[in-house]
């Protein structure tokens, strides 16, 4: 025969399925497009029975048809398919090798059994072309093919039912009428001598076909005639796979697509000498072709740009309506499966609908994952962002953490609903929960900082508020030193606290962790006052030298102390020793619990009464009470500085100021000796008897008088200008020495304002008087600030240890 695109060689004489041929074929003519809309017919009957011309007649193919001149001979060899011209719904003819071929012999019956179980597998319509004369002969040629197509059948199990077409060739006068029931008959009677399998063995012939009978006319003797036989015949072949048709049973037929490996499977199995389960053979037929379309569109949805542009978009940042798109990518995929699988077993292609979704969902989760991640994190920042705006503004920390996190985890809720997709129904809670772990762990950072920064603010108030207050009331060292500090300590402390738990109240926190930082807050209270009182105790020598300085060398009206002699150094001396006492014992103990204590006893008695008591009974011993580390009725923690060091420091302070007492004294005695200048009396007596002729001479001769007055003035004065006895208080060396500077400059000043005295025209009484007393104001204040000056140098020169702190 002619090569034609529209036909193929499907089996070869020796049963080689040719695989290559089909798919060619299919494609070419497109019968995936096909579905279920197809039929497929073959034709079965002797060799050289002119198959081959009736299906060229009847569905326009090209199949080879014998020549008669060459004789008659086997023609068609193998199976083959063609599609018929012009005819709807799609039909494919298969023209099967003749049976009882001399080709093959007379013994090789194989493929003539194999050929006819595969064309009852996979057609709808079987031609069975015989001779009109056969029909009634026992022994005609008809009946081995009966006997095959019938002992084939029950290899089938659950076999569709299919129509059997028995076209009687070459009829004669005889009506088909009579002809019709003789030919049924004899097909009853090969169908009941077939043996059957026990559940067949009283199933009637028409549970498995459908018997229809058409008789044609001579092709070679009356052609024309045939020709219209065939034509009418050839209308019944239209819609044949419509309810009514001349189709049988369609309900193992496979789609269109799955025609090529249902073929390739079916003579696989008829090759293996196989019984053939038609219901599983579709079923396998459709679980293949199923996978086959998944994988593709798997392929497809792997290569599909916008699929490609939704995931790389995702990976960088939140994608607008990701649900949506992705759904509708996802929906173009799914529903070309099903567009392409609809004819194939339902419950199979459901199946593997269900495993393509599966690896749909599984590609695409990365990505629905990454969305997530990318609400997560911008739902987080929004949050840290809103919640920070939030407590800036002087919202109420807890007020404002609650209404920030339901208002975006309501947000997060709408993000994920817009990146949902309809075929999965997959749980967010899992990034939910990691969402409402990081805003939880935010906000407790944001109050542990917050509290951090209340409670440091707090604590710097009370640092504030005591500190220096209990520096000066320890400084103070009076009585009510420590009742006074309990008094501050108790109040600050109350209203720190006050404003603290008011503070606390915003944050929403239970109240174990409230008491737990009030109780906090009091004990850095106690800390502060108990830190400044040890501060105080490690720089207490310091502190009390300088309170004896003070009280030593200053009056009670803080004016620098001037040893004039008059002064009780003794008295002066323990008065500061004891207020220097006093204020180490204040300081040698922590006393906010108001408890007694015997401190200061204890030291007034072992430290300033010693030499009293030594004096009234040297001969009775008794124990040392500061000869012990620890107080007593005052616990060592409380211990600021214990007994032993209390005794070393009051040691070391009376070696301290101890010089300043004897300098004191020594400026005393000084000031003493410098005040007596006048000779003693009997020097005086001496004086008077043995300068009587010179006083005489004097009184006698007034001129020396005279002189004696005028020496005496300019005396007086020099002695004015100079405050002689002012710089001799400090001793006669500071007094000479500080003399010898000022004499000459003062004598030269006295000269000239008596010359300039001289040189000026002479005035009006009231006018001198006036002059003089002014002069005499003028030398009135020199001579005094002069001698203020040479009691300042003087009291400079003594030493620092007998004026004032402020000269130290």
């Amino acid at each position: 025969m002619g090569e034609d695109c529209c036909s193929t060689q499907l089996i070869d004489g020796d049963g080689v399925f040719n695989v290559a041929g089909i798919e060619s074929f299919m494609k070419t003519a497109k019968l995936a497009e096909c579905g279920l809309s197809y039929a497929m017919v073959s034709i079965m009957g002797p060799q050289s029975s002119g198959k081959s011309t009736l299906l060229n007649h009847l569905f326009y193919t090209r199949f080879r048809e014998m020549d008669a001149l060459e004789g008659r001979s086997q023609t068609t060899k193998g199976i083959w398919l063609a599609r018929c011209v012009g005819i709807e719904p799609s039909t494919l003819v298969m023209d099967l090798e003749g049976t009882d071929g001399r080709e093959r012999g007379e013994d090789d019956t194989a493929f003539e059994k194999q050929s006819a179980l595969f064309a009852l597998a996979i057609s709808d319509i079987v031609l069975i072309n015989m001779w009109c004369h056969d029909i009634g002969r026992e022994q005609a040629a008809n009946k081995p093919l009966l006997k095959t197509v019938f002992q084939v059948m029950m290899r089938l199990f659950s076999p569709r039912k299919t129509t059997l077409l028995f076209v009687i060739r070459d009829k004669t006068k005889t009506p088909l009428e009579n002809l019709e029931p003789v030919l049924r008959e004899d097909i009853q009677k090969i169908w009941d001598s077939v043996p059957k399998p026990q559940a067949h063995k009283e199933t009637p012939l028409s549970e498995f076909f459908n018997v229809e009978v058409v008789a044609l006319s001579s092709y070679e003797e009356k052609e024309e005639l045939f020709k219209e036989q065939v034509s009418s015949l050839r209308q019944r072949f239209f819609h044949s796979v419509a309810p009514g048709g001349l189709a049988g049973d369609r309900r193992g037929v496979v789609p269109a697509s799955g025609f090529s490996f249902s073929a390739q499977q079916i003579w696989k199995v008829i090759k293996e000498n196989k019984d053939l389960d038609l219901p599983a053979h579709k079923v396998m037929v459709a679980t293949v072709r199923c996978e086959e379309i998944a994988d593709e569109k798997l392929v497809y949805m792997r290569a599909d740009d916008e699929w490609l542009q939704l995931e790389e978009a995702v990976q960088l940042d939140i994608v607008p309506g990701f649900g949506k798109k992705l759904t509708a990518i996802l929906d173009k995929c799914l529903s070309g499966y099903d567009m392409e699988v609809i004819y194939f077993d339902e419950v199979v292609r459901t199946t593997k609908r269900q495993q393509l979704e599966s690896k749909l969902l599984e590609m695409v989760h990365p990505a629905y994952q990454s969305m997530l991640g990318h609400l997560r994190s911008k739902t987080l920042d929004d949050f840290k962002e809103a919640f920070d705006k939030a407590l800036e503004r002087g919202e109420g920390f807890a007020v404002a953490a609650r209404a920030c996190i339901q208002s975006f985890m309501l947000k997060f809720e709408k993000g994920c609903e817009d990146a949902a997709i309809e075929q999965a129904k997959w749980d967010p809670s899992k990034v939910r929960d990691k969402l409402r772990r990081d805003i939880d762990a935010h906000v407790a950072s944001v109050r542990a900082e917050r509290l951090s920064e209340l409670s440091a603010q707090y604590e710097g108030q009370l640092n504030k508020a005591l500190a220096e207050p209990v520096e000066a009331l320890l400084d103070a060292a009076s009585d009510d030193s420590w009742p006074a500090i309990r008094k501050l300590l108790q109040r600050e402390t109350k209203s720190a606290i006050s404003g603290f738990s008011s503070a606390l109240s915003a944050f929403d926190i239970d109240q174990a962790t409230t008491d737990k930082m009030l109780a906090k807050l009091e004990e850095y209270a106690r800390n502060v006052v108990e830190s400044k009182a040890k501060e105080e105790a490690g720089r207490v020598l310091i502190r009390m030298k300088d309170r004896f300085t003070t009280l030593f060398s200053r009056d009670s009206d803080s004016m620098p102390r001037v040893w004039t002699g008059k002064e009780d150094i003794r008295a002066i001396t323990k008065t500061a020793r004891s207020a220097s006492l006093k204020l180490l014992s204040v300081t040698a103990a922590v006393r906010l619990d108001d408890e007694t204590d015997n401190i200061e006893n204890t030291l007034s008695l072992a430290l300033v009464d010693t030499a009293k008591s030594g004096n009234v009974n040297r001969s009775i011993q008794s124990s040392d009470p500061l000869a012990s580390s620890t107080w007593e009725e005052v616990p060592p923690t409380k211990t600021l500085i214990t007994p032993v060091q209390c005794k070393s420091l009051w040691r070391q302070f009376k070696a301290e100021t101890e010089y300043t007492v004897t300098q004191a004294i020594a400026a005393q005695e000084a000031n003493k000796r410098n005040n007596n200048w006048l000779p003693p009396p009997w020097a005086i007596v001496a004086i008077l008897v043995l300068g009587f002729n010179e006083f005489m001479t004097l009184l006698r001769n007034p001129f020396y008088l005279a002189v004696i007055f005028v020496a005496f003035l300019v005396g007086k004065a020099v002695w004015v200008q100079l405050d002689i006895s002012g710089e001799f208080r400090n001793g006669a060396l500071p007094g000479l020495l500080s003399l010898s500077t000022k004499f000459i400059p003062t004598l030269m000043n006295i000269l000239k304002r008596l010359a300039d005295e001289g040189q000026r025209p002479a005035a009006p009484e009231t006018r001198r008087n006036t002059e003089v007393d002014s002069k005499s104001f003028r030398n009135g204040v020199y001579s005094n600030s002069t001698s203020d000056a040479s009691s300042n140098i003087s009291s400079s020169e003594s030493g620092p240890e007998y004026s004032s702190p402020l000269a130290q």
